[in-house]
């Protein structure tokens, strides 16, 4: 929790009430349904928390703006994210059942009042929004085919309407058919080792009705 703090000063009371609530209740719920590997339920505000948080150092999502997270598995990086921007709505989805109990699980236990969570596929949903988030569910251009229809007209960001994707490793070969692509080094950001090869993705998409 001392990280979060450390990179998000100007933290509310309430903000880091539910970031705190975090550990308790995905300790209790990954212990029902595994989530989360248990090397990893460790490290949960490092490998979960702050990593998601990442997106949050690209770019701050205005008041108002509407984000899916596609493959959110226990609500990675969409809970952290929606902690962080309040009025922003998310909308989180997975095709997996169990990880969507879990995660409405969490966002009651925590207060969350701007996300839904639902078991879908990105391909069946009708909304469009200003970006989609997600951390490394598949490729890029799978990914790309999922959505490609899901953003919305009017940009009311500092950043063009798309894909902010978190994702590790050498991605010249996956984001060759994608040269408007920029890649954001976390391991510029956060200090733990655990970034050094982490990167945020941020991709515009052009409109389409």
């Amino acid at each position: 929790m001392e990280e979060i703090i450390k990179y998000f000063p100007n933290l509310t009371e309430e903000q880091i009430s539910q970031f705190e609530k975090l550990e308790e209740v995905y300790n209790e719920w990954n212990a029902k349904i595994n989530v989360i590997s248990r090397k990893d339920i460790q490290e949960l505000y490092t490998k979960h928390i702050l990593h998601s948080l990442g997106i949050a150092k690209v770019m701050e999502f205005t008041p108002g703006s509407s984000v899916m997270d596609v493959g959110t598995g226990g609500g990675f990086p969409g809970i952290p994210l929606a902690i962080l921007f309040p009025e922003t709505k998310f909308y989180l989805i997975d095709i997996i059942a169990k990880k969507i109990k879990v995660v409405n699980e969490v966002i009651q236990a925590i207060g969350l009042t701007n996300v839904v969570a639902e078991q879908k596929r990105a391909e069946t949903v009708d909304e469009k929004f200003d970006f989609i988030v997600s951390r490394a569910v598949t490729n890029m251009p799978d990914f790309v085919k999922w959505i490609r229809h899901k953003t919305k007209k009017e940009n009311i960001n500092e950043f063009e309407n798309g894909i902010l994707y978190l994702k590790g490793g050498d991605l010249t070969e996956e984001l060759r058919d994608f040269p408007k692509a920029i890649q954001f080094d976390l391991s510029n950001i956060f200090e733990d080792e655990f970034f050094e090869t982490k990167k945020v993705v941020y991709l515009p998409l052009k409109y389409k009705g």
